[in-house]
């Protein structure tokens, strides 16, 4: 294996390239503790040193750091890491280990998800950005199941009334209509819109 490039990323940190492929991320003194130099050779011991002594504990210190600064699905996570420079393999180790302590739970997150937005979400916005976050569509179909009913979508429906100041009482036929289409366009029901809607007609 040969250090192909030693790429600076601030003045301490340095993205290292082994056979022309980003291997890892070390600082300037580690770059001296191994004798890290461009086109020099790396040897197998030194390789896999670096990776479980010094990237990987990074790696897992970072996981947890970005746990307990906010909560996070396991696809964040991941992303995140990656961005920072880890290998594949120290990732997963990483994550493998967060889990081990309970940390990184999707369904868990799932629920806190929905319990914290579902007075002013509907299913279907719900269900979107869970898939965004990298949730796996059975855990979010089923954490809506537990957590979300037809109440909820009424609840929600009154509170973006209450937002949007819609005045019921007052509004015509087609101030009716309008406010429909907004709100099936945030992914309610008709049905449900309408049983919301029906008690001020």
């Amino acid at each position: 294996m040969t250090v192909t490039k030693i790429e600076p990323l601030t003045k301490t940190r340095f993205r290292i390239f082994i056979d022309e492929t980003p291997a890892f991320v070390l600082y300037k003194g580690e770059l001296s503790r191994y004798r890290i130099k461009t086109e020099e050779e790396i040897d197998e011991k030194t390789y896999e040193e670096i990776l479980d002594t010094v990237v990987l504990k990074r790696a897992k210190s970072r996981a947890l750091h970005l746990l307990n600064d906010m909560g996070r699905t396991e696809e964040q996570l991941r992303t995140k890491l990656k961005q920072g420079g880890y290998p594949e393999e120290i990732v997963e180790k990483a994550i493998d280990y967060v889990k081990s302590f309970g940390y990184l739970n999707d369904k868990e997150y799932a629920r806190s998800f929905i319990e914290g937005r579902k007075s002013r979400k509907s299913r279907t916005e719900l269900y979107a950005s869970l898939c965004q976050k990298g949730i796996a569509k059975e855990e979010i179909e089923q954490a809506l199941s537990d957590y979300y009913d037809q109440e909820d979508s009424k609840t929600a429906i009154e509170s973006i009334l209450r937002k949007k100041k819609f005045e019921p009482e007052t509004a015509d036929y087609k101030e009716k209509q309008k406010i429909g289409g907004y709100l099936m366009r945030k992914g309610f029901r008709y049905e449900e819109i309408r049983q919301v809607l029906q008690i001020y007609e």
